[in-house]
């Protein structure tokens, strides 16, 4: 079986640095996915109480037969949820709905600056509590932008152990990543394939000529060379076990070169803009 490298955080767990993503996949279709994931290689599951399938990934998870303590799996709070007293009973769903009694990694969605009156540093010290509890091995953020981060290390007393945020060749995110690795907090990139926007690119065409592999599995493995956590996401299991086979080629550095120089900054973002996001429905 493909070995998945591990990167270790800065609380000293490790994480899977491929895994699956179940965002916009059915719930009736959730378990099944997982499942098929799981007995292709995977390891680390990624969904969020916002996609409404932690039921179904527990039971995908349980199904495969594979002990609780082999798998990695992170879920992320629900922008309703960012008072205290709200973010803990969310997470006693999330654990419930799971059927777990402990999650690996536990995430703000988002940082939602233009609501709850600006404060997600009383949400992120209510995620510490979950960490000091051991119900969340690991706590972190996603789509936090430098400024938020900072706050957080100003006002709270803990490093989020990673980020999640947007990164692609069209928005390659790197003054956010950078800020992560000089402060310890590793980076995931969701979207890793810009939502297929980067496949048809003719620099991406061409590097997946020249390697014999596919524009998808050129990009992750992009992604996997510059130190980011992926988790792909797709119910084809042939795409699913595509995804997963990213460790017997590597690009070279005038490969990686050309991919990075696709970069558009804030022009080539195809999801919300933290700044400005402010859904909590």
């Amino acid at each position: 079986m493909t070995q998945v490298p591990n990167i270790t955080l800065n609380d000293g767990n490790t994480i899977p640095q491929l895994g699956f993503g179940v965002f916009q996949i059915k719930p009736e279709d959730t378990a099944d996915a997982v499942k098929t994931a799981l007995d292709i290689g995977y390891r680390h599951i990624d969904t969020a109480e916002m996609y409404g399938n932690e039921k179904e990934v527990g039971e995908g998870i349980r199904a495969s037969g594979i002990p609780r303590n082999e798998i990695f799996v992170t879920s992320k709070l629900n922008n309703s949820f960012h008072e205290p007293d709200a973010a803990r009973k969310a997470f006693d769903t999330t654990l419930s709905d799971l059927g777990f009694d402990y999650i690996d990694l536990f995430l703000i969605h988002w940082p939602l600056p233009t609501q709850y009156g600006g404060d997600y540093v009383s949400t992120w010290n209510t995620m510490i509590e979950f960490a000091k509890s051991g119900r969340s091995k690991s706590v972190g953020v996603s789509n936090f932008q430098v400024e938020h981060l900072e706050r957080l290390a100003k006002e709270t007393e803990l490093v989020p152990a990673v980020n999640q945020i947007e990164v692609h060749p069209y928005l390659t995110n790197d003054t956010v990543r950078k800020y992560g690795r000089d402060h310890g907090i590793a980076t995931e990139a969701w979207s890793p394939i810009a939502q297929g926007k980067v496949l048809d690119d003719p620099v991406i065409t061409d590097l997946a000529a020249e390697v014999s592999n596919s524009p998808a599995q050129v990009v992750l493995r992009w992604h996997i060379q510059r130190g980011d956590i992926i988790f792909p996401k797709s119910v084809t299991p042939k795409r699913v076990q595509e995804n997963f086979a990213l460790f017997d080629f590597e690009l070279d550095s005038d490969a990686v070169a050309k991919i990075d120089a696709l970069d558009k900054g804030e022009d080539g973002r195809v999801g919300p803009h933290p700044d400005t996001f402010d859904y909590v429905g």
